[in-house]
């Protein structure tokens, strides 16, 4: 921590050492919407948050994107990049593979170099576009695996845009997360929810791309203003949550404890009692980096044992963006 402490110090100018609030502990990374994500030890901030996460979407014969809400046998859906995909500056070759594996299926292959033919009206949520479809073995193999008709798409980032809502963060873009580029969450409050529940579960239920730990427990509702590497990150909006954390992501089986037990003291009817309830539950703080709204420059890498310092943040998760 003190080594931290002086590297920080000397990025804002001196004085005394500014303590970390928390330090990288994870970071995942999630290829294909609502299949299994990656544990990387770095990831590249690019214009719609970590390079290679959600720019993959299954869809069904109408375009419209599948998750795991209705299919919770994605997330037995393996995703394999090259390990040097996650290093700056890094190209595909020809050589260079999304691999997928599968209970019951045989390996699938998608080039990473390869643009596939666009294919219009594909749709996730608010959004409706353009997307690269990654062909008719890709398509068969999901449409196999989840017992119909299904494409594997690729977001067209050469003519399609997917900002995020401007109430909450104008100029922002992503592809097919959600809502935000990014989702943090502290190991602090996975463990506070897991001495609640009657069977601990692992992190992989919230799919985070950054995880912290050091901090108190749901510290991260509070902050709106911090610096990871250099980037400025700002905390726009607590994250509510569906029915996703309550998959095993090991055998697609649902518990409804987990949202039982997260309504007893994450609702906002508990958090927000003074505004406008919407009968939902919070668990994580979804981010925006501003160094993405920018086209170039170097370092822009997130990596596990980064410290986390908190340079504004709120009085309480009862005034917080939700």
């Amino acid at each position: 921590m003190e080594k931290a402490s002086s590297l920080l110090s000397s990025i804002f100018g001196g004085g005394d050492p500014i303590e970390p609030a928390a330090t990288v502990s994870s970071i995942f990374v999630y290829p294909i919407k609502s299949c299994r994500g990656l544990s990387v030890p770095q990831a590249c901030v690019v214009s719609t948050g970590f390079r290679w996460d959600r720019q993959w979407l299954v869809v069904n014969s109408k375009g419209r994107a599948y998750t795991q809400r209705v299919e919770p046998n994605l997330a037995l859906v393996e995703v394999e990049l090259p390990p040097e995909a996650f290093t700056e500056n890094w190209e595909p070759t020809g050589e260079s593979f999304l691999v997928l594996k599968a209970p019951g299926m045989d390996v699938l292959s998608i080039p990473l170099a390869k643009t596939g033919k666009i294919v219009d009206e594909v749709s996730v949520w608010e959004w409706s576009g353009s997307a690269l479809d990654e062909g008719a073995k890709a398509s068969e193999w999901f449409s196999n695996y989840l017992g119909k008709p299904s494409r594997l798409v690729r977001f067209n980032t050469a003519s399609e845009t997917r900002v995020v809502d401007p109430n909450f963060a104008r100029g922002y873009k992503t592809m097919f997360s959600d809502e935000y580029p990014f989702l943090l969450i502290s190991q602090e409050s996975l463990n506070a929810l897991n001495k609640l529940l009657q069977e601990p579960i692992p992190i992989n239920r919230f799919r985070p791309n950054i995880l912290v730990e050091g901090c108190e427990p749901f510290s991260e509702d509070l902050w709106t203003v911090l610096k990871i590497n250099k980037m400025t990150f700002n905390g726009v909006k607590l994250c509510a949550r569906c029915k996703v954390p309550t998959i095993d992501q090991d055998n697609g089986i649902s518990n409804p404890e987990i949202t039982e037990t997260l309504k007893k003291f994450r609702s906002d009817q508990i958090l927000r009692p003074t505004v406008k309830q919407q009968g939902k539950v919070y668990f994580g703080q979804n981010l925006v980096c501003k160094e993405s709204l920018s086209s170039s420059g170097e370092g822009r890498v997130v990596k596990v044992g980064d410290p986390v310092l908190v340079l504004q943040k709120i009085s309480s998760a009862a005034v917080a963006a939700a």
